[in-house]
């Protein structure tokens, strides 16, 4: 199969504006894999030395708008005096940006811990035994790369007889040093669609500073060079898919109210080569208040769909076939995700559906002929059905097999799955007990080969390559040790939750352990999006954290997708105090354990990891010592007018309606800070460039904090997108801020 669109891959969740929407409250990967490449590069930070260190005085914004108040849980409300700071670029906001830089890194760098953590995390970022992440794309294997002599990073491709070689002999298709050096550009690499099945062209995505936004253009592959005249578009927020060598799909601002609330397309339209934009077919159009629609093309096992997909909300997809130049819509779950496989319709299920005389559980995965679906048929094979501690965590296939990953207990679980006989046939492939796996097949027009990653907290990552339906795997690339793991063990354990609820979490820590309640400990988690944490290799950590002999903690807790749809559900909006309980329990559990004690125990969390880390300041200041808040949502009353915040109350709820602002309101971080209170010492990071969660949140949250005298230090990079780092040096630094400050309070 191949997908013709934003989407990576036919398996993708959602389409590829939700594929968006994932990345921007995830965790930021650059933390955790150390054999990935980072994805963002460019300029160096605002550095202390460039600023003042005293904050400019604070004025009051007056107004009248209950969108920008400070509305206490009491039912008192007082004009939010920090408003200015969500001025992304203003002058005054960023003077204030760059004073408090200024304080945070006098502090940080001063420690004797900085210099040692940062210059490690370098040499890890910019190792040259980091596995190289393949995609094949015709003959070749393309694979993006970035370390210390090419900083933006290149684009490079390579056969599998050189792929396998300790060190492969690679062609250099673009170098993005010497584009952002020619073009005076702070070009930062998105991504590149090839087409299929000439592999000849590619749409590159291409954005300033790590935005969302991209600037789009056609790439000639054989020539290795931008094609003169050919397909462009314009910075934005963009939906690009090829539908043949001459013809897009596109969904982009086309001018006013040409975008979502949430500020993605709206409209999807047909675009031939050699026209101009403007006079592009309208295929689709959306409502204002849709999160977004997109337009993509499936090439799977000789069948070609054409679908168009739109979001009412972040869970809820209505999806379109076009057959015969008509657009004909899915009939299924409104949050139900259609994928394919050959001949087949996959329907992956977040809610229990009754049809065809029968119901079949939220999580199940669902196959029937597409053909005979849409012609009412309702008789489907149940590929996957979930228990109470198993989930479908990701699909991919091979010319003759469909893979399945399913999570058992957090723990990876690949199955084969292959249909003799009108019957599916399953067989287990072989994963380590404690671990994560990932497998991907290399080309399902061509073969039954499949890349497997292997890895779990201790073990490095190895990636290999096998063949469905044969024994054996051949071993490709392996990380190196970037830490000593001899004397450490992995353990898993469960809290028990405010309301029975068992949460599991691991912890990662020195063999024999002495239970006093002395030991340093970092307690990492997310809860959102359905989003699963899962042992993996995490260099940073193991560097930084373990080796120094701190104890780390992953809490699986509810709103994360570890055990599927109905965990995700069960802490959604009126619920959303479900996950902040679990995340409390588990760290009473290590406390009540001896593990570690409050003044020892620090908490980490990025994004809605942020607001979570926000959460537990405001709720729970007595069971932490430390807190890293990262890229966070944190004023609730807010978010859904702040950038692409409007997509997230599928999530969170709507603050503008009463009833669930009640409930919103009870947790939202901004709004229930407490002079009052003790708060632990925080630092809190984000990046001027972040065009998903608004710098604002981070930005008035630390202003509040410092106004009522509490223990704050506060870093935004002016470079670096959602992830908040643009580089390697720029990822080390900031990571270097995060381990020295927490590890200065907790050690």
């Amino acid at each position: 199969m191949r997908t013709s669109s934003n989407k990576p891959n036919k398996f993708t969740i959602n389409a590829s504006v939700l594929a968006l929407l994932a990345l921007l409250l995830s965790p930021n990967a650059a933390t955790f894999a150390a054999g990935a490449t980072v994805k963002e590069s460019g300029k160096e930070a605002v550095k202390a030395e460039d600023t003042n260190t005293e904050s400019p005085k604070v004025e009051s914004t007056k107004t009248e708008d209950p969108k920008l108040v400070i509305e206490r849980v009491d039912g008192g409300a007082t004009s939010d005096p920090y408003l200015w700071l969500e001025d992304v670029e203003g002058k005054k906001a960023l003077d204030w940006v760059r004073a408090e830089n200024a304080v945070a890194t006098k502090a940080l760098e001063a420690s004797k811990d900085f210099a040692p953590i940062k210059n490690k995390l370098r040499e890890i970022l910019d190792s040259k035994e980091r596995i190289p992440r393949v995609t094949k794309r015709g003959q070749f294997y393309y694979n993006f790369w970035r370390d210390d002599k090419n900083v933006r990073g290149l684009w490079r491709r390579t056969t599998m007889e050189e792929y396998k070689k300790d060190k492969p002999n690679w062609e250099t298709v673009l170098d993005l040093d010497v584009l952002a050096a020619n073009e005076k550009e702070n070009w930062v690499w998105g991504q590149a669609q090839v087409l299929y099945k000439d592999y000849d062209r590619a749409l590159i995505e291409l954005s300033r500073g790590g935005a969302d936004a991209v600037v789009l253009r056609e790439f000639d592959l054989n020539k290795k060079e931008f094609v003169k005249d050919g397909f462009t578009l314009p910075e934005a927020k963009s939906d690009l898919g090829w539908l043949d060598r001459d013809t897009l799909l596109v969904g982009t601002d086309f001018g006013s109210g040409s975008m979502t609330d949430s500020g993605y397309p709206r409209i999807v339209k047909e675009w031939k080569r050699g026209t101009p934009l403007a006079a592009a077919k309208t295929l689709f159009e959306g409502k204002k208040s849709d999160v977004g629609v997109n337009g993509y093309v499936v090439h799977d096992h000789g069948q070609t769909y054409e679908f168009i997909s739109n979001h009412p909300t972040f869970f809820s997809e209505d999806v379109y076939i076009r057959k015969d130049g008509k657009l004909v819509q899915i009939e299924k779950p409104a949050d139900a995700v259609v994928q394919t496989y050959d001949k087949n319709i996959l329907l992956r299920l977040r809610s229990d559906w009754a049809v065809g005389g029968k119901t079949y559980k939220s999580g199940t995965l669902l196959a029937e002929d597409f053909d005979a679906f849409l012609k009412g048929e309702r008789t489907f094979d149940v590929l996957f059905e979930p228990t109470e501690r198993k989930s479908l965590e990701s699909i991919s296939d091979t010319k003759n097999y469909l893979i399945l990953t399913e999570l058992d207990n957090v723990n990876s679980r690949p199955y084969l799955l292959s249909k003799k006989d009108g019957k599916w046939e399953r067989t287990k492939l072989d994963a380590p007990e404690i671990g994560s796996v990932s497998v991907e097949g290399i080309d399902s027009d061509e073969s039954d080969d499949y890349f497997i990653t292997i890895t779990n907290f201790l073990t490095p990552s190895s990636l290999c390559l096998g063949t469905a339906g044969k024994p054996g795997r051949e071993t490709l690339k392996h990380l190196p040790a970037f830490f000593n793991a001899d004397n450490l063990q992995i353990q898993q354990f469960d809290a028990k939750s405010k309301d029975g609820t068992r949460v599991p979490y691991f912890m990662v820590s020195q063999k024999g352990l002495k239970l006093d309640g002395n030991n340093p400990t970092l307690l990492y988690s997310y809860g959102g999006f359905e989003h699963s944490l899962l042992p993996a290799y995490n260099a940073v950590v193991g560097s930084a954290w373990l080796e120094r002999g701190g104890v780390y903690v992953l809490a699986n807790i509810r709103g994360g997708g570890e055990f599927g749809p109905s965990w995700h559900n069960a802490a959604r909006k009126a619920n959303r105090q479900r996950a902040y309980d679990d995340f409390i329990a588990v760290a009473e559990d290590l406390s009540s354990r001896k593990v570690t004690s409050p003044k020892h125990l620090g908490i980490d969390g990025r994004s809605n990891g942020g607001l979570l880390m926000g959460v537990m300041l405001t709720q729970r200041p007595d069971l932490f010592g430390a807190v890293h808040c990262g890229s966070p949502l944190l004023d609730m009353r807010r978010f859904s007018h702040l950038l692409a915040g409007a997509s997230w109350m599928d999530e969170y709820g709507d603050p503008d309606k009463p009833d669930q602002w009640a409930y919103i309101s009870k947790y939202s971080p901004y709004q229930n800070v407490s002079k009052a209170k003790k708060y632990p010492p925080i630092l809190i990071t984000t990046s001027t460039r972040d065009d998903r969660v608004h710098p604002g949140h981070a930005r008035k949250f630390a202003a509040l904090l410092k106004e009522q005298g509490h223990e704050v230090l506060y870093y935004e990079n002016i470079e670096g997108g959602h992830g908040a780092a643009s580089n390697n040096e720029q990822v080390a630094f900031m990571q270097s801020l995060a381990y020295t400050f927490l590890w200065s309070k907790l050690r």
